[in-house]
């Protein structure tokens, strides 16, 4: 008997799921998405769902438009059949007044996490609450990838189209450019090129044809230093390519530059300046010239033919300080839901029973739609707030004076707070932007782990990198600190990390090393 009753509250548990769990996934992307992608999403749905309407000041729907309400419900009838007849999937399901709210949704997450997501789901939970601040790499998964440009080999391919060259150079050149990495450099030798690629190649490859084809390619194809062999070979490269010098000055730092790289390279990245003194017999002087010279050379020439999309910084949040109340406020810095309603003519003519019941049902499902998306907007606006609210009151010291004062806020401290499940707090943060007093700052920022400083004030982990920072910032120049000394400065401050921890937010921060850091004098 109990075994049936395990059956039957199986069988329950499932048939839910599978009811509810679209409208989870699609409520999970929109408390996920940034603005742009909101809006965007909005436009989609304005464009697909005629129930869904745009509100504009002083424009209201007339009673004498029913003919064309109609027209557009038969016109979407036809559109939803033919992609039906595609084998395409509808997304969103449910009936009327069932609506998803987030607490159901945290417990739905709960529930049946393992089913909807898989058997590492829990395990993936348990990470988010353990890291409190780390990206959710499966939900980030469900974020639209930005389009790109053509690639760099397209656009070189396109490029060496026109350059004049007989056709077994030509299909060399085709060859070797199928191998230039998104930097402009080769990703082979020529010996390894000829091995992969003589078999399929049109005419008769060989080692002499693959380097005339490579001159060729080098020469003619822009920007300089294009299809090079390594950085050094794609530096003197640009070098040759440049224009006649202007004057002996500027010959001579263009030679001593040349012969830097092609000689000392190695340890002219590793700024061993005055061993290179020693064993060139250039003067330390003329090699800081040639050195601060070669910063208009490009160690990537790939780069500037493939448009890296920037996005501007949209915030979702804005964050003012009200003098009155002495505290920080936020606001949306948009509110979708200002300019979205259901059409009342969809909603009147849902409930119309002379409508013919095939006509009813779609307007039907429509409105639910149309109503459905506008509460999962609003919840989203409802979660962001609230979260942002606990940002604001534990992470005022930031406000007031800046990055260092950051204190540590582990998500999983949030989502207790406000009586949600971790997951939902982080998927409220994820992309978002807000602009306070002090600057534009990714919500996720605010959250993260830290430590007790031998005062006991908890001090975040961001709050570290800022320190380690301000140390660098100041330190002279031509005798930089290192990673140890670093760390020694920051426990005088009360901050006990170790040496290779200086190491890891020195590179996170984009840092070099002490060696690479110091300036020698002339």
């Amino acid at each position: 008997m109990s075994g049936m009753r395990f059956d039957n509250n199986q069988s329950m548990r499932l048939g839910q799921q599978m009811k509810l769990a679209p409208k989870m996934i699609q409520s999970m992307e929109i408390l996920q998405m940034a603005l742009p992608a909101l809006q965007e999403r909005i436009d989609q749905e304005l464009e697909s769902n005629a129930a869904l309407e745009l509100v504009e000041p002083g424009l209201e729907l007339e009673g004498s438009e029913a003919s064309s309400v109609q027209e557009e419900i038969d016109r979407e009838r036809r559109e939803e059949e033919r992609t039906d007849s595609e084998g395409e999937r509808e997304l969103v399901v449910g009936h009327g007044d069932d609506a998803l709210d987030f607490e159901r949704l945290d417990g739905m997450e709960q529930a049946y996490g393992s089913e909807l997501y898989g058997d590492d789901y829990g395990s993936a939970m348990r990470n988010a609450s353990r890291t409190a601040g780390e990206r959710d790499g499966k939900i980030d998964a469900m974020n639209n990838a930005p389009s790109r440009g053509e690639s760099l080999v397209t656009q070189l391919l396109k490029l060496w189209a026109f350059v004049d060259v007989s056709e077994e150079v030509a299909e060399a050149g085709r060859i070797l450019i199928g191998y230039v990495n998104d930097d402009g450099l080769l990703d082979a030798d020529l010996e390894t090129i000829l091995e992969q690629s003589g078999s399929k190649s049109t005419v008769e490859l060989t080692p002499e044809l693959l380097e005339r084809a490579l001159e060729v390619v080098q020469q003619e194809l822009e920007p300089p230093g294009i299809a090079a062999r390594s950085v050094r070979e794609s530096l003197l490269l640009q070098i040759d390519a440049m224009d006649p010098p202007s004057d002996d000055e500027e010959e001579q730092v263009r030679d001593d530059a040349r012969r830097l790289i092609s000689e000392w390279f190695d340890d002219l990245l590793e700024n061993r300046l005055p061993q290179i003194e020693r064993r060139s017999g250039i003067a330390l002087e003329r090699i800081q010239v040639a050195k601060d010279w070669m910063h208009r050379l490009e160690l990537a020439p790939g780069k500037t033919l493939v448009d890296v999309e920037v996005r501007p910084i949209i915030p979702d949040v804005i964050v003012e300080y009200d003098p009155q109340r002495d505290e920080y406020v936020a606001a949306l810095a948009n509110d979708p839901l200002m300019m979205l309603r259901v059409s009342p003519s969809y909603e009147e003519l849902a409930k119309d029973r002379s409508t013919d019941e095939a006509t009813r049902d779609f307007v039907g499902k429509s409105v639910r739609n149309a109503s459905w998306l506008i509460e999962a907007i609003g919840q989203r606006t409802n979660t962001l707030l609230r979260v942002v609210k606990v940002v604001l009151m534990r992470q005022r010291d930031f406000f007031d004076h800046g990055p260092q004062h950051l204190k540590p806020l582990p998500m999983v401290e949030v989502a207790e707070q406000l009586g949600i499940h971790v997951g939902t707090v982080s998927r409220a943060v994820a992309d978002k932007w807000m602009e306070t007093p002090r600057g534009y700052f990714p919500l996720r920022r605010f959250f993260s782990g830290g430590l007790e400083t031998d005062s006991g004030k908890d001090v975040s982990w961001e709050a570290i990198k800022e320190m380690v920072r301000e140390i660098v910032e100041q330190e002279d120049a031509g005798k930089p600190l290192s990673d140890q000394a670093i760390a020694d400065l920051l426990c005088e401050r009360g901050v006990t990390i170790a040496r290779r921890t200086v190491v890891k937010y020195r590179e996170q921060l984009g840092i070099p090393s002490a060696r690479r850091r110091k300036v020698h004098g002339g």
